[in-house]
């Protein structure tokens, strides 16, 4: 059913642990070759990396803070010179940057999780559009969040504007991609059992799985193998929409 993703070269930001690590693995054991991008996660990266080789598959590593523009901007051409081209974009690397009521937010909290969740992802996706545009075709998943759609909490406004953000890009370069064969999708998961959402404590997540009609969180599994489809065959004619990994939510 994958038989296509075999060979495809695949970027996937924030590779080096969690969700992104667990999409690397999974897209690797069906052969893609795939490029583990990390920011401080070197380690991790590494032994993601040594998984797929093991397997039999090929791995790049890469570095970036994609809060850095000359960081960010080397990181897609040093994928292509090393894999020698780019089919699959996967902007997965996000996070929150300062935990604050919306009451009190600073500047530099406000930045810095704009610049990581929508600004990265937008320039990256930028640098691989043109190329694709060049080579045939591609395909750009963006990694949004179900904050997107409820807008984030009290302590995470600015974490639910940028992924509404990258969800509106996402719409805007599936219509300009469409004739150039570059298919761009977005994935919004839930509560997803990563360190992400364990950081909002024990009690507070229990209290949240509650309010889904599946009554559990979701895996890093179940984001992963959405990637793999839309990544494949099986993805060829869905562009432009929206998926939400939320167990109902």
């Amino acid at each position: 059913m994958f038989e296509g993703v075999q060979g495809k070269k695949v970027l996937i930001t924030g590779s080096g642990s969690g969700m992104g690590s667990c999409i690397a693995e999974l897209l690797g054991s069906y052969g893609a070759i795939i490029g583990i991008h990390y920011n401080i996660s070197k380690e991790n990266a590494r032994l993601i990396g040594k998984k797929i080789r093991d397997s039999g598959g090929v791995a790049y590593i890469l570095q970036a803070d994609l809060r850095n523009e000359k960081d960010r901007d080397k990181l897609i051409p040093e994928f292509i010179d090393r894999s020698k081209g780019i089919d699959v974009l996967i902007n997965n690397a996000g996070g929150v940057i300062g935990n604050h009521h919306f009451l009190e937010m600073d500047t530099a909290s406000w930045n810095a999780t704009i610049d990581l969740n929508l600004t990265a992802p937008f320039f990256l996706s930028q640098i691989a559009f043109q190329f694709m545009k060049e080579h045939g075709g591609g395909k750009i998943i963006n990694i949004s969040s179900i904050a997107s759609k409820y807008g984030g909490s009290k302590m995470t406004t600015h974490y639910g504007a940028a992924k509404a953000g990258l969800d509106a890009v996402t719409r805007t370069l599936s219509r300009e991609g469409a004739p150039y064969n570059i298919l761009v999708n977005s994935i919004q998961p839930g509560v997803i059992d990563t360190p992400f959402h364990k950081k909002i404590g024990r009690a507070s997540l229990d209290e949240r799985v509650k309010k889904i009609p599946l009554q559990r969180a979701g895996s890093t599994l179940d984001v992963a193998r959405l990637c793999l489809f839309l990544a494949s065959e099986c993805g060829d004619y869905i562009t432009g929409q929206i998926y939400g990994v939320t167990g109902g939510d």
